[in-house]
């Protein structure tokens, strides 16, 4: 049996809520040690985009998702061996509280994945306005669940060292756990934040200024030593099994270069699973990053993956670039597969409104965008594959992710247009989603390669296919 490689110390940082602090806390963490000369292998719990950017940049390396919806247990172990590999330690920040997950059993939680990998937890702790209830509330997260292991507490939004002494205290006298750091309230707001939570690292003028901030938080807060010294502990004393390979997705080494994907990826689209894009390499795809707001015209390629991320944000430049937005459609028409998602999905529509404007975008789907203020899809999705299309077999279920601000103003389809029917989630419209012409396909839902692997063979089957009808 072929395994995965050994297992690395690792911690991961939970919290009793989302906005508790633990992203900057991570950030910190993650960069301090990096500075300390350690290589830090970066993850994030859960279908998120933002905080991964930063914690990429924090690292220096890319930052991987953990995600037990996505993907099956474990494919999920499998990659956290396989991108922590040759590191001396990693660091996963959580999503949302502990213990919070889709159903009672908590099967989606950050706790959940703890136990998975076998890691100790760090938990954060917002002490806002809230000294000896602190002790309660950690013993309780203790006792909620024995097999979790809290191996320390960091406290938050300290208002000073008589707030601190009075929750330290506490903590160590009832629950027998080490207070590992104290972070006072901070002033600046070095992570300004929109729509899911932080803003992306690409559109921070200041993220090295940021992450340098989140450095110095860590080191001037936070026990490091103490901390690694506990991880590497628990690593020594925790079992070490070997850890099969799965291998969702068959390489093809010497294949290499045979069809040219080109990725649509500048600060208006960041939102790709570095999982997906490897998933494409490692079944023989040459990659080349493309940005609509830089240049105006596709180089050859044989498919087009267009991500998510902020298009309304930069839609005066995307509008103006009307080389691009035609050369893209002309393509459409001619047959080149083009898979995009969220952002992308607006980019292949009409036009998006924005305030009392609207900006025209490519005009390959008959859709109209709008924004709103509130998100009107998010979580995640479940979706069987109702009508024939490009890139999904009919019968097939995918499991994705939604978050999306953007409204549909005005569409034009017919129900066999649209691949997916939604089994959770919310889609385009009236439970529908996957909305495709031609070998053009758009949709709401995010998919994981190494959840959905047939997502990427079926790219790549396409890009042969559209190569093969140009030679």
């Amino acid at each position: 049996m072929q395994t995965v490689g050994k297992k690395v110390p690792g911690i991961v940082i939970a919290g009793l809520r989302g906005g508790s602090g633990k992203t900057i806390i991570s950030l910190g963490i993650a960069a301090a040690w990096k500075e300390k000369g350690f290589k830090v292998s970066v993850f994030k719990k859960g279908p998120d985009y933002i905080d991964a950017g930063w914690l990429s940049r924090a690292a220096g390396r890319p930052c991987y998702n953990l995600d037990t919806f996505l993907c099956t247990p474990p494919v999920v172990k499998q990659s956290y061996r396989e991108n922590s590999e040759h590191c001396d330690i990693s660091v996963i920040e959580g999503n949302r509280g502990l213990y919070d997950g889709i159903d009672t059993d908590g099967s989606t939680s950050t706790a959940e994945l703890a136990k998975l990998l076998n890691l100790p937890v760090l938990l954060v702790l917002d002490c806002t306005k809230s000294t000896r209830t602190m002790a309660a509330l950690l013993m309780g997260c203790m006792k909620f669940d024995p097999e979790i292991k809290i191996c320390g507490v960091i406290l938050n939004r300290i208002a000073g060292p008589r707030h601190e002494g009075k929750v330290r205290t506490n903590i160590e006298k009832f629950c027998n756990i080490p207070v590992l750091g104290a972070v006072p309230k901070l002033k600046a707001k070095d992570f300004p934040e929109r729509h899911m939570g932080l803003v992306t690292s690409e559109e921070h003028t200041f993220s090295e200024k940021a992450i340098k901030a989140a450095f110095k938080v860590a080191n001037d807060n936070i026990d490091l030593d103490e901390i690694y010294k506990i991880v590497t502990c628990e690593y020594r004393s925790a079992d070490t099994e070997a850890v099969p390979k799965i291998n969702p997705l068959k390489t093809n080494p010497t294949g290499s270069g045979l069809v040219t994907i080109g990725i649509i990826r500048d600060s208006a689209f960041q939102f790709y699973y570095p999982d997906n894009i490897d998933a494409l390499k490692n079944l023989g795809a040459r990659i080349v990053f493309i940005s609509p707001l830089l240049e105006e015209h596709i180089p050859d390629v044989h498919a087009v993956y267009m991500g998510g991320g902020f298009p309304e944000t930069h839609a005066p430049q995307l509008a103006e670039n009307i080389a691009f937005r035609d050369n893209l459609r002309k393509l459409s028409q001619n047959g080149l597969p083009i898979y995009a998602e969220c952002g992308g999905l607006i980019f292949l529509g009409q036009s998006i409104r924005l305030k009392d404007r609207e900006y025209p975008m490519s005009g390959i789907l008959p859709i109209k965008f709008g924004l709103s203020k509130r998100p009107q899809g998010h979580g995640y999705t479940r979706v069987e594959v109702v009508n024939k299309n490009p890139f999904f077999k009919v019968g097939e279920i995918l499991k994705g992710h939604e978050f999306r601000y953007s409204s549909i103003l005005d569409i034009d389809y017919q129900d066999h247009e649209m691949a997916f029917k939604m089994e959770r989630g919310k889609g385009i419209l009236d439970k529908k989603d996957g909305f495709f012409k031609n070998n053009t396909f758009g949709t709401y839902t995010h998919i994981h390669a190494l959840g959905s692997p047939s997502w990427a063979s079926s790219l790549i089957k396409k890009a042969k296919a559209f190569k093969a009808a140009q030679t």
